[in-house]
């Protein structure tokens, strides 16, 4: 299949909960257990307990219904919102803040979570801890000049981006221009924490090949410089995961933040 002919995620979209028992799972057979977890969590961890990252508001922009990068997030800012491109992956996130029956069980990653606090035996006041700071989950659309139409938000002081801008841009310029409009939803000196895979071009989902956008750091560093940001962290783990699911090559963390024009 060409580059061209794959699924778009925000167009398409896939079934969560395939995505969430391909890429989440605690199976021990997970092939991404470094990327998908144990990276990610702790680079966020050290990110927000460094306590350079507080505020009201964090807006988060994932892949997904996905809440384990935020665990760390929730004694640092009021008001946590998600922003999800499709109905059925916000209904994927509402059965877990609202305790529902049948919600996918993420306790391997809130063990996780306590384990990095150092705090092994308070994993269930984790878990409602970070429900009750997530306060909407709001749907968005790349068509609209104002993402969530008539939803206004209010400016945040940290947009969260974990593996998004790939799976919604088909091919860079794409990707320049949804990271811009994103960071509109940001305040002047406010700050992103950035996950993302590199030189990556697909990923499957249910059997079905969906399209990533291929960059690499450089292309990414650039980015950043020409929209008016600063990096103040950024460092990139060679894959460990054996798949065939996925094809990047690496994945990147990154923080920095957004100028204040004078």
């Amino acid at each position: 299949m060409e580059p061209g002919s794959h699924k778009l995620y925000h167009v398409h979209g896939f079934h969560s909960r395939d995505f969430l028992e391909t890429y989440c799972s605690s199976k021990p057979e997970m092939p991404f257990t470094h990327e998908a977890f144990m990276y990610p969590m702790e680079k966020f961890h050290n990110a927000f307990s460094s306590g350079d990252f507080r505020g009201d508001v964090l807006i988060d922009i994932s892949t997904g219904p996905i809440i384990h990068l935020l665990y760390a997030a929730q004694k640092y800012f009021r008001d946590i919102i998600l922003l999800k491109p499709s109905d059925h992956c916000i209904v994927e996130v509402k059965k877990w803040t609202d305790r529902r029956t049948g919600a996918f069980d993420w306790s391997h990653t809130t063990i996780l979570a306590t384990e990095l606090a150092g705090k092994s035996d308070q994993c269930e006041e984790k878990e409602i801890g970070l429900r009750e700071a997530i306060k909407h989950v709001v749907k968005f659309d790349l068509n609209q000049e104002n993402l969530t139409g008539s939803i206004g938000l209010p400016q945040a002081d940290c947009l969260v981006f974990g593996c998004i801008l790939e799976a919604i841009s088909k091919n860079l310029e794409e990707f320049v221009r949804n990271f811009r409009q994103f960071s509109k939803l940001l305040k002047p000196g406010g700050c992103i924490i950035y996950y993302g895979a590199l030189n990556c071009t697909f990923f499957m989902v249910g059997g079905e090949k969906f399209n990533f956008c291929k960059y690499n750091e450089s292309d990414f560093r650039s980015m950043l410089c020409n929209e008016g940001f600063v990096i103040t962290h950024l460092e990139v783990s060679q894959r460990k995961a054996e798949s065939d699911l996925i094809d990047f090559d690496s994945v990147m963390f990154c923080t920095a933040y957004k100028e204040q024009k004078i």
